[in-house]
């Protein structure tokens, strides 16, 4: 998600200069090329990869061309449906983002696709609903990722310290860290402000966390102010670096600015890239929950969709390349390429504390909780990413914030309930 390689033309100068364009009134061709538009502009090099075994095992290649900015590419796909300029497969989120373009017709059902490749193992029946409207199947799935804490083995094993089984323990290494003038945790003002809201909100009590992402609970409930609260407490304790550092996080964590990173499971290829060992140089920890008492321990997913246009320049190539996105070929690839998880369920993970926490999630040991991102209604998220940036820099306005995010709710599940 953090990426290297930024695209420097505006989403303007893409629809006037881009040329070969898949409109619908174009002829249909046949591909042995295909467009890959992406907002992971660092994972190009994957990309190409996937490419090369791709060619060689289905005859079709594709041509990635990554953004770094997430708003920027999602205003080019957008733009994209009403231009000549489509790209034949594109990655997108779940939830109402997901919803919003196929309601405007423009995204390829992979029903068949997804009965297929379920009743060949390779996708999980659990995965679905991220991917299902309107009693149908859309995208599949690019990549799943679990969320927890990544954190630097090395001051951990300076200072003594494990893994935390518990809150009160994470509070424990935070507050030893903080003793020893290391920063415990890494948090932003920019995109990511909602990590550790969702993480709290979960961890505190997950079905408030549900209720909110469907319009049956309010921002300005007690159980929620609660858990602003608590996110003041932590930063007003110092455990935190300045929200408005624009150090990779990669690099904070390789660094030691801070010796915690809570991230999804793709993370793992910021570390990778940065040529660090798991469990020499960095690990991974599930993070525990707040509230002790919940029956299970509330994780963070999330699932990132490929997908293809319903008016695509060639249609049989793009499903094609969709299947074979979904085999074990494709997927045993994807993940060792990157050091991360797999949707296919078939595909073992290197990486022992990602393996283990993959088979755990799988085998119901968690409480799955969709991510803030694609869980929230896009209008709201934007209200809600404002807010929670304006929140980690001023944490005594959190009151206001809610109010406003709410205020953002109201609007729209006054016409969506």
């Amino acid at each position: 998600m953090f990426r290297s390689r930024v695209v420097t033309l505006g989403v303007a100068a893409l629809v006037l200069t881009a040329c070969g364009g898949n409109g619908a009134d174009a002829p249909r061709e046949k591909k042995t090329e295909l467009t890959l538009y992406n907002d992971k502009g660092a994972w190009t090099k994957y990309f190409d990869e996937m490419s090369a075994l791709s060619k060689q095992s289905v005859g079709l290649s594709i041509k990635p061309t990554g953004y770094t900015d997430s708003a920027q590419y999602q205003a080019f796909i957008k733009a994209s449906f009403r231009t000549d300029v489509k790209p034949d497969l594109f990655t997108w989120q779940t939830g109402g983002m997901l919803e919003q373009i196929v309601k405007q017709k423009q995204v390829a059902d992979t029903s068949a696709i997804w009965q297929e490749a379920i009743k060949n193992g390779d996708l999980s029946q659990d995965l679905m609903p991220y991917y299902t409207i309107g009693g149908k199947q859309y995208c599949v799935p690019m990549n799943v990722a679990y969320w927890g804490m990544f954190y630097n083995k090395k001051i951990f094993d300076k200072h003594g310290l494990k893994p935390p089984e518990t809150w009160d323990d994470l509070i424990n290494v935070a507050d030893t860290l903080k003793q020893n003038g290391v920063k415990a945790f890494y948090h932003t003002s920019v995109l990511f402000s909602f990590v550790w809201f969702e993480q709290l909100l979960a961890g505190t009590d997950p079905d408030l966390y549900d209720r909110l992402s469907t319009g049956k609970a309010k921002y300005t409930d007690p159980g929620v102010v609660q858990v602003m609260e608590k996110w003041k407490q932590l930063i007003d304790a110092g455990y935190f670096i300045n929200p408005g550092d624009k150090t990779d996080p990669g690099d904070v964590l390789k660094s030691g600015k801070a010796a915690m990173v809570s991230f999804g499971s793709w993370f793992n290829t910021s570390m990778t890239q940065r040529d660090l060992k798991a469990g020499e140089d960095y690990d991974f920890f599930v993070i525990p929950n707040v509230n002790p008492a919940l029956p299970k321990t509330s994780m963070i997913f999330e699932s990132g969709p490929l997908c293809s246009l319903t008016e695509a320049a060639d249609p049989d190539a793009s499903t094609k390349y969709l299947k074979w996105w979904t085999t074990a070929e494709a997927q045993e690839k994807w993940a060792a390429s990157r050091g991360d998880v797999s949707a296919n369920p078939k595909v073992e993970i290197d990486d022992k504390a990602l393996g283990t926490v993959t088979k755990d999630a799988g085998g119901g040991k968690y409480r799955l909780v969709n991510r803030y991102f694609e869980a929230t209604p896009p209008p709201v998220l934007t209200a809600a990413l404002d807010g929670f940036s304006k929140f980690v820099t001023q944490p005594g306005s959190y009151k206001e914030v809610l109010e406003t995010i709410q205020q953002a709710a109201d609007e729209y599940w006054s016409t969506h309930q």
